[in-house]
């Protein structure tokens, strides 16, 4: 019988564990892929290329690239050596999403339930980095680009289990706005409001640190410098690859690098060499020729220095399209953005890629949080017995959806919160959704910077996200059947908050 993960019972392997589905014939052939690849002591790296706010339809691989004005010839072959995935979701924004994938955790869990604004701290405190369990077992690991995850010291890179970073520590509008006088002409044409805005406690450079040490400023970010920025981290990146492979391969070490771009988070700036380079001739689809460039080149680098094929990549967005400053925004098909539990808010493109591990030309629509990632990763590093036993983990082991052919994910359901409020459950092709948020952009501004307000349904709304995937036509009088394991699953979930309680490190949206 073909497995149906709407009726598929999963497995409870931890009480702090979500529970996954266990396809024996799937597990024995990751198994053994695995120690094939091990018996030679080998170890994979893993590059994870993090985009901002580039949507699930920007790549041509997704049906975008020529079709909407910005060609991605690098991603699209790179999709084409490993597995493409339609059903990846994130957080419904940046820092809620690279807070759980570096934790495996629900935001309601680590507590960074919004980006912090201007000089708000953040903060992974009391947090275990999956940096941190990688560098325990013996990883190199780098981090270069945006972090977004907090600008306190006990949160910064370095603290938190990176030996290396190389970028900014909050978000590119913060850095750029107020300097424009296109967006704030208030601010740039007045003396006084430009030094009120310079004298805000907040980072306005670029930083280094190496692991335990301080911050130190490369350089301030001005509007010249921001154009400049995704170049000089991907050469960071370049030649952290290129030293990597310095040692004979029987000596190297296995590295993590985690790149995350500045673009396309606005306000865009390409680099001179692709100012008017898209077909669009517009900055945010230059943007994502640049990004489609520096995939290119990370790639080219990997195979010059003879790692593509120990290197596992993940390559994806932190959320949906940020529609509030469109045009200067990403392509999805789906309804809404950026900021909300809407399938244009947090389903976003994925690719992973692993040369000789992971089945080529291949397209999946199995559900994947970037949170599995914390849980597969260390399961490739053989670190899965460093997993935390005293905190709830949301992150379920993809290896044998990864690594079986034609694999089956091996998680049930998707849940979106909509920063302390619960909102939707999706298992298979439906999605239940209790609250959301209005997406008329005539609503008011929450604090996370988004338009809309959080709306509560008394009896639910049903989605067929096959046949309605743009979230308009609710099927549920049709469909009560399903009712009692929507329900019955929404249950289960919010119980494992009783036993293992949430915090709020950044407080929920008003």
């Amino acid at each position: 019988m073909a497995h149906d993960p709407v009726v598929a019972e999963t497995t409870v392997l931890s009480d702090s564990l979500e529970p996954r589905f266990v396809l024996e014939d799937q597990e024995v052939a990751a198994a053994a892929a695995l120690d094939r690849y091990r018996a030679s002591g080998r170890r994979p790296n893993v590059l994870v290329v993090l985009f901002d706010d580039v949507g699930w339809g920007d790549f041509g691989c997704y049906g975008g690239g020529v079709a909407v004005g910005a060609p991605t010839p690098n991603i699209d072959r790179l999709a084409r050596r490993g597995l493409l995935l339609t059903s990846c979701y994130s957080e419904p924004s940046c820092t809620p999403s690279r807070a759980s994938f570096m934790t495996g955790r629900l935001p309601m869990r680590h507590g960074l339930l919004r980006p912090p604004m201007y000089g708000q701290p953040g903060g992974l405190d009391g947090e275990v980095t999956l940096a941190e369990l990688l560098s325990d077992a013996g990883y190199v690991t780098q981090a270069v680009g945006k972090w977004h995850i907090g600008e306190n010291v006990e949160s910064q890179p370095q603290n938190v289990g990176f030996d290396d970073y190389y970028g900014f520590l909050s978000v590119s509008d913060m850095y750029t706005e107020w300097r424009d006088p296109y967006f704030f002409p208030e601010i740039v044409y007045s003396e006084g409001r430009t030094r009120w805005v310079e004298n805000l406690p907040f980072n306005k450079c670029f930083v280094h640190a190496t692991r335990g040490g301080e911050t130190e400023q490369v350089e301030e970010v001005t509007i010249p410098v921001l154009s400049l920025l995704d170049e000089k981290w991907t050469d960071y990146s370049l030649d952290f690859i290129r030293r990597m492979a310095e040692p004979a391969p029987a000596e190297r070490s296995p590295w993590f690098l985690y790149h995350c771009t500045r673009g396309a988070h606005f306000d865009n700036y390409p680099h001179e060499r692709f100012l008017g380079s898209s077909p669009a001739k517009h900055p945010y689809k230059d943007t994502i020729i640049e990004l489609d460039d520096i995939v290119g080149r990370l790639v080219a680098e990997l195979e010059a220095t003879g790692q593509m094929d120990d290197t596992i990549i993940f390559i994806s967005s932190d959320n949906g399209p940020e529609m509030e400053t469109w045009p200067d925004a990403a392509y999805s098909p789906f309804r809404s953005a950026k900021g909300s539990t809407w399938e244009g808010g947090q389903r976003v493109p994925a690719i992973v890629v692993w040369p000789g591990m992971i089945e080529p030309d291949r397209a999946s629509d199995g559900l994947l949080s970037q949170m599995d990632l914390f849980n597969t990763f260390l399961r490739l590093a053989g670190a899965e017995d460093t997993l935390p036993v005293d905190r709830f983990i949301d992150g379920v082991d993809q290896t044998s959806f990864l690594l079986g052919p034609d694999g089956i994910s091996n998680r049930k359901y998707l849940y979106y919160w909509l920063t302390n409020v619960f909102s939707a459950l999706r298992v298979g092709e439906w999605k239940f959704m209790v609250a959301s948020t209005s997406d008329d952009d005539r609503d008011c501004m929450n604090l996370g910077g988004f338009t809309g307000v959080t709306q509560k349904y008394s009896h639910g709304r049903l989605y067929n996200l096959y046949l309605d995937p743009k979230e308009q036509h609710s099927y549920l009088i049709r469909k009560l059947a399903y009712v009692e394991s929507f329900t019955s699953g929404i249950a289960n979930h919010l119980g494992t908050f009783g036993r293992y309680p949430g915090k709020q490190m950044i407080a929920a949206m008003s």
